[in-house]
């Protein structure tokens, strides 16, 4: 989202090398990152879930938005320059704009999300397996917005 850099005016500016770990997942940083220059990827425990290289790219916005640890890790994959906004709730509430920008870039992701979801739905209707739980994966976006949700299976004696 490229609208995004036109709100980072005054964020310095950071030269960032090749495989530097911007956010780990697991951690509470209270950081931002609007990425000007490079190649980032978004990783889920050791699974590549994305890599961007589009300018005006967002990371650390979930973790923000709803006072967490991030739910994954962000590293360069090239030497890249990013905005760095060090107090990103602060940041977000001093500028509404960037947060309207913001909840747009989420509400496509849902957006996304959602539908990719009932596809699976609809595709794998009837299996009576572990796919039917995609019914409550998408009620659960749905419906149950307040409540809080935690990462991991309910069969791993490990989830915190």
């Amino acid at each position: 989202m490229r609208e995004i850099l036109e709100h980072c005016g005054g964020i310095p500016v950071e030269a960032v090398a090749k495989d530097t770990v911007l956010l780990r997942e697991g951690e509470k940083s209270g950081h931002a990152y609007v990425l000007v220059e490079g190649c980032l990827e978004v990783l889920r425990g050791d699974t590549q879930v994305a890599v961007s290289e589009e300018p005006g790219s967002l990371y650390g916005e979930m973790s923000i938005l709803l006072d967490s640890s991030h739910t994954a890790t962000v590293r360069t994959v090239t030497d890249s320059r990013v905005h760095v906004i060090a107090d990103a709730a602060a940041f977000f509430r001093d500028h509404p704009n960037l947060a309207w920008l913001t909840a747009k870039l989420l509400a496509r992701r849902l957006n996304a999300a959602t539908s990719y979801l009932a596809d699976l739905m609809s595709q794998y209707e009837g299996y009576g397996d572990h796919l039917e739980m995609v019914g409550d994966v998408l009620a659960s976006l749905l419906h149950e917005q307040g409540r809080e949700i935690k990462r991991g299976s309910e069969r791993d004696p490990g989830r915190a």
